[in-house]
């Protein structure tokens, strides 16, 4: 059922920039100039995950993937907050309802898209990131945050444990030692703290939020985006492998790389002595 609702909403989608593509009201996703914006969109309740928004998410996960006009996402949310995490609300209004069945339905394919992506994912951090909403943050490449943002692991408050990928990211991030903390304690993270321990990559105030990122997203629009996904892949994949295997895996993916119309423009841009006009092919 769910998949005839996608297709009938993308079915009628424009090529061109500066689209707003149909989504369910929790959920904005505009495509202008070669960046697809996708705004988690329930301030009422601080942006909190329910079904309807996990599965829309997704969606538009995948639609940002397939795009070949995109060239860079900007992930944010509505209103004061970034993501809340869980609506525990909503959750607690259905009996039996199994964790494992919603994280493996909800939340993994959302970090897993976004790890795979071969494109960047900024993270616009406008307000607090929560308990899944932190996993967002952490799953992001970048996170460039409002000096008013935070972000805590909220799942000790309710007596659940950490998932949507934070014990993989953050003791990756900030330590072991410190991931226990965080993790076990709950303990919130201003956005100071976060530029320190090197959870996000800026802060800036509230108000040069939208200037900040609209300067890293420029310069990802523009960028040679097959190497940068590239370049991705290979940083996720160090985490699990010895020197020999990235070796050859730098080689290799070398070899795509040299291949690419934007290698042929940056060699003949560097030739003439000129900015490369990269076309992400």
């Amino acid at each position: 059922m769910r998949l005839n609702l996608i297709r009938t909403q993308y079915q009628n989608i424009k090529t061109k920039n500066n689209t707003k593509i149909k989504m369910p009201d929790c959920l904005i996703l505009e495509i202008k100039d070669k960046t697809a914006y996708i705004t988690l969109n329930r301030p009422d309740v601080y942006n909190a995950f329910n079904d309807e928004l996990s599965y829309a998410l997704q969606d538009a996960l995948k639609e940002a993937t397939r795009n070949d006009e995109v060239r860079v996402v900007v992930l944010t949310g509505a209103g004061k907050a970034f993501c809340s995490g869980q609506d525990l609300k909503d959750i607690s209004q259905k009996e039996n309802r199994s964790l494992r069945d919603s994280i493996d339905k909800r939340y993994n394919p959302i970090i897993k898209a976004m790890r795979t992506m071969p494109k960047p994912i900024i993270c616009r951090l406008n307000g607090v990131a929560a308990g899944a909403g932190c996993s967002l943050a952490l799953a992001s490449d970048m996170v460039i945050a409002a000096e008013n943002a935070s972000l805590i692991e909220i799942f000790i408050n309710v007596g659940l444990v950490l998932d949507s990928g934070s014990s993989y990211f953050l003791p990756r991030v900030v330590g072991s030692q410190k991931a226990f903390e965080l993790a076990t304690m709950g303990s919130k993270v201003t956005a100071a703290q976060a530029l320190e321990l090197g959870i996000v990559t800026k802060v800036v105030p509230a108000e040069e939020l939208d200037a900040a990122v609209e300067t890293v997203v420029s310069f990802y629009r523009n960028a040679p985006t097959k190497a940068v996904g590239l370049m991705k892949k290979m940083l996720n994949k160090s985490f699990n492998s010895d020197l020999d295997t990235m070796l050859e895996y730098e080689a290799n993916c070398q070899e795509i790389a040299g291949n690419s119309d934007d290698y042929k423009e940056g060699v003949k841009a560097f030739n003439e002595k000129r900015k490369p006009a990269f076309e992400g092919k």
